[in-house]
């Protein structure tokens, strides 16, 4: 389990990608997807969180509700993900890849005009080179 606390923004632009994910492995229940969520690194997901999500996923037609027995205690309610959810997360899974590509470089420096060798080395590399001209 991941020792961040990742930006609530971050969180929201990624959950529905990553739920799909999870579902695409089998139909689970509510509680098992936060429990994966958090197992990745993503923190703790509230049911205020996750449950408006999946009712989001349902109302779109990429996931489908079924109502199982539970083993000595109450019913649960599965998601799984319809053919259209699977269409679905292979298209955000290339978005969001393109997307961290994108963003990763930029935040790395390649869009700043950062020479590459300093893109690969780093400050502290950039700081030893200093010191050892002078």
């Amino acid at each position: 389990m991941s020792e961040h606390t990742w930006p609530s923004e971050w969180l929201r632009g990624v959950l529905d990608v990553c739920v799909l994910r999870i579902l695409a492995d089998g139909p689970t229940y509510g509680y098992a997807i936060a429990a994966r969520l958090a197992d990745a690194g993503l923190g703790t997901i509230k049911g205020g969180t996750l449950y408006p999500l999946l009712g989001r996923l349902e109302t779109g037609g990429l996931v489908t509700v079924e109502w199982r027995a539970g083993d000595g205690g109450p019913g649960r309610k599965y998601y799984d993900l319809t053919p259209e959810g699977s269409a679905e997360l292979a298209q955000r899974a290339a978005l969001w890849d393109a997307f961290t590509r994108t963003t990763r470089d930029l935040v790395g420096g390649v869009h700043a005009g950062v020479p590459d060798d300093a893109q690969t080395d780093g400050p502290a590399r950039r700081s030893t080179e200093t010191e050892e001209t002078r």
